[in-house]
């Protein structure tokens, strides 16, 4: 599928304190996910407070991710730009709901936030415990080991833009 096809089926909607309970729904129909961190499904409250502390983050972003025509909920993405550094983008979970895995729509979704950050120069994602499926999915996209924080996470970094280089002086 072209990049233009991904921009026509996949779209990214902000999240508003509103929707918290659509987040709430999702975040049940992806046990699995919370399982691997031994935790339960966070409960709605603790979901509203995460989304309400999130908008108070101007660099924070969480964006409800809809596919095909019909605009089926398909999963969540949680960002924050500028952060560890100026420039770089760092993606503290990407979540398709448990009955849509494995389709390619994760991958989608990567590839759709890129495009949709022009002055990034790197893209970071956050890898919680020892989650080899989440490994081989960021290094699948192009991403490589960039930092050892276990045992709570390991960070995966792909440099989406080199940094302009100094011109060279002229003698």
């Amino acid at each position: 599928m072209s990049a233009q096809q991904v921009n026509i089926q996949l779209r990214a909607q902000p999240l508003a304190l509103h929707q918290a309970p659509i987040l709430h729904e999702l975040y049940g129909a992806t046990p699995s996910y919370f399982a691997l961190l031994g935790s339960p499904v966070p409960s709605l409250h603790e979901v509203t407070r995460d989304v309400e502390t999130a908008l108070y983050d101007p660099r924070r972003r969480l964006e409800l991710l809809h596919w095909g025509e019909g605009g089926e909920l398909i999963g969540s993405l949680d960002y924050k730009m500028d952060y560890p550094q100026p420039g770089d983008v760092t993606i503290n979970l990407l979540l398709i709901r448990g009955d849509q895995q494995s389709q390619g729509l994760g991958a989608y979704a990567v590839r759709h936030l890129e495009q949709r950050l022009p002055d990034a120069r790197r893209l970071l994602a956050s890898v919680l415990g020892d989650n080899q499926r989440a490994v081989k999915f960021w290094e699948n996209l192009g991403f490589a080991f960039a930092t050892d924080a276990r045992p709570v996470m390991t960070w995966y970094a792909k440099v989406l833009r080199e940094e302009a280089q100094p011109a060279a002086l002229s003698s």
